[in-house]
Formats: structure tokens, sequence, C-alpha cells
């Protein structure tokens, strides 16, 4: 394996910065933009991505933006490619290649993600395009019998097979089991599941000689489902999600960035900063963010699609991202989402200049 492929892994996580999810498909990104009554066009999604590539002094928090394959493709309004608008700023790009989870054959309920056929081949076209590491999202539902062992196991090995291209194109392969937090289980019910999910993901990795040194896991927390009557702390998921992930993934990672799987900006950020808190230096492997919703989402409500609202938009979308640095660093409060206090500070600590307006002040403008 490149050398390359280990040194960019350890780049994606490093200075306490973190990736941002930027790769929901043309499906999706309509859905998102008909809640705010955006036009679902390719026009407005270009757009809404150029508006993200160059927000001013965002490569202060995120180190790596995963692409879709059509905003791989898309270019500025300048004809500058939005791949080379990210090297220009100091961010690696990424791209999403699975083609989705669909029905799993005698398995009701449950998911398999496709999209191995045909991918050494788009692999080295993403490389050539510029795509420097690659993700692959696998969903495990937590219900009735589920998730079957079957369908864990057909998951990890598609995982791992992605895994082993990637590397071999020379490409970090971010590695994403999702446990969805659908449904009423508990958090110990999730702890459990992910821990047996991690643990065959890992086995089939080192089945396809995977090198781990050269991959990113994107991890869920260990959370109680959004139906569940009991919801525990910030400190009880810190807790039981570095527990899990202690006993299930090796230490030769060189780091794992958590997904944000529904949570709002705030909490996902504070669960974050709560692990820092409380394990940091005693981790293995340092915990990052790759959010996509949790970081994106006020920055659209703002945005709605107004080329007068962009600079708006930007500086609630670098907000976002200060805030899970912060988190990394275990300095996060929630002093940073209020009008006056903390801002200021962390954004100067960054290097970035304040622009001189809040949050809260530019979203009622």
């Amino acid at each position: 394996m490149k050398q390359q492929v280990i040194d960019t892994a350890k780049a994606l996580v490093a200075d306490d910065k973190g990736l941002l999810a930027m790769d929901e498909s043309n499906p999706t990104c309509n859905r998102r933009f008909a809640k705010f009554g955006i036009p679902q066009t390719v026009d407005a999604r270009r757009a809404w991505r150029e508006l993200i590539v160059t927000t001013p002094g965002l490569s202060k928090a995120i180190s790596g933006a995963i692409l879709y394959d059509e905003t791989i493709r898309e270019q500025k309004k300048d004809g500058i490619p939005f791949v080379r608008a990210l090297n220009d700023a100091g961010i690696i790009p990424g791209i999403k290649v699975d083609a989705g989870a669909k029905d799993l054959a005698g398995h009701p309920g449950e998911k398999i993600t496709e999209g191995l056929d045909e991918l050494r081949e788009r692999l080295a076209e993403y490389f050539q395009t510029g795509a420097r590491f690659a993700k692959w999202r696998a969903v495990i539902a937590v219900g009735d019998g589920l998730p079957s062992p079957s369908c864990i196991e057909a998951n990890a090995h598609a995982l791992a097979r992605y895994a082993a291209l990637c590397q071999e194109a020379g490409l970090v392969p971010v590695v994403e089991p999702e446990v969805l937090m659908d449904g009423g289980h508990s958090l110990a019910r999730c702890c459990e599941i992910t821990e047996t999910v991690l643990r065959a993901v890992f086995e089939q990795l080192y089945a396809q000689r995977v090198r781990l040194e050269g991959l990113i896991l994107k991890a869920n927390m260990v959370l109680p489902g959004l139906t569940c009557p009991t919801q525990e702390s910030v400190d009880q998921v810190a807790d039981a999600t570095v527990g899990c992930l202690l006993r299930a993934v090796p230490a030769a990672v060189p780091g794992i960035a958590f997904l944000s799987g529904g949570q709002t900006g705030e909490l996902a950020s504070a669960r974050l900063n709560a692990m820092n808190v409380r394990f940091k230096s005693r981790l293995p492997w340092p915990v990052a963010f790759s959010f996509a919703r949790a970081i994106q989402q006020p920055a659209m409500g703002i945005w709605q699609g107004q080329q007068a609202n962009v600079a708006a938009a930007q500086r609630a979308l670098l907000h976002r991202a200060i805030c899970n640095r912060a988190a990394r660093r275990g300095e996060y409060t929630a002093a940073m989402e209020l009008p006056s206090a903390g801002r200021g500070e962390h954004t100067r600590a960054l290097g970035i200049p304040s622009p001189g307006q809040t949050k809260f002040a530019v979203s009622a403008a």
C-alpha cells in the first residue's frame, strides 16, 4: 500500500479537524431543499455546493470534504472545478462511492449496500479527478429480531471489499457501518449491536488484507433509539460510546470520525466534546467528526436559495464547523451557541477574522 494513503488518513484527523459530509444524493438534496422552498434543480444544487466550498476559513476546522458524483464534476461560476477550489483552500477532496442501501433479499426490514460492480474502474477515475479518499455507508436497523447475523456479515464483507479496492487505487477508505437511531431500543441495546457490528467489520477487513493504518472508521455514537423513553445524558452517551469503541476498534486505526445520524448540531457537538473531555488523553485514536446535516442545516435555512444570503449562510456553516473543532479539543460549551458569549474567542483562536455578527443576528436578518 502506498505511504500516501497512510499519510492522507492521518491528515484527515490531524489538528483537531474533521470531515464535512456534502455527499447527499440528488434526491436527498432535493428533499432538503423542498423543506426550505429552494428550487430542486441542477443549478440550485451547484450554487449550494459552491457556497460550501468557498466558505472563507472553512479549512481551519475542516480537513476533508466528501463529495457526490455530480459534485466532484462541477465547477464554480468562474470555471474553477470544485476539486481544485477545495485543494486551494487546504481541504482534501473525497467521494461517496456506494450505490445506496437496497432491500436485502430474504431479510424483511434489512438493507445491503450495493456498488461493488465496476468499483475498481470508478475509483481509478475518481483518483484521476482529484479525490484522495472515499466513503461507503452500510445501514444496520435495530428492531425485533434485527439485525440478523446474515445482514451484519453481508454488509461487513462489502465494506471490506470496498476498502481493499480503495487502498489499491491510492484512496483512503472511510468505512461507515451505521447502526440507525430509528426505533425504541435502549442505549444498552445500541451498544451491544454496535460492538457486534464493529467486530464483524474488522474481522472482514483483516480477511481482505486491508491495512488498518490507511483507513478511517466513520462510526455512529452509541445512542438510545429516537423513541426510547429513556434518553441518557451527554456524559452517559460519551461513556457508552467510548467503552464500546475501546472493546471493538484496534489501536492501529488512525482515527474515528462520528456521523451525526440525525442529531441536532448542538447535541452532536456536546456529545463529541464530552468524549474528548473525559477520555481524550487515554484513547489510542483521535475521535473526530464527519457531519452532514449537523453542520449544513442551519446554513441551508439561512440561504433559502438566495444569492443575497450567501455570506450569512457561510458564517453559519463556519460557526458549526468551529463548534465541532472546539468539541475535538474538549472546549465546546453551550455558551458558543449564544449571541454574545464565547464565539469571538473561539473564532480568533482559529485565526479567523470575526464577521462582526453573531449567528443569531444573521439568522434574524
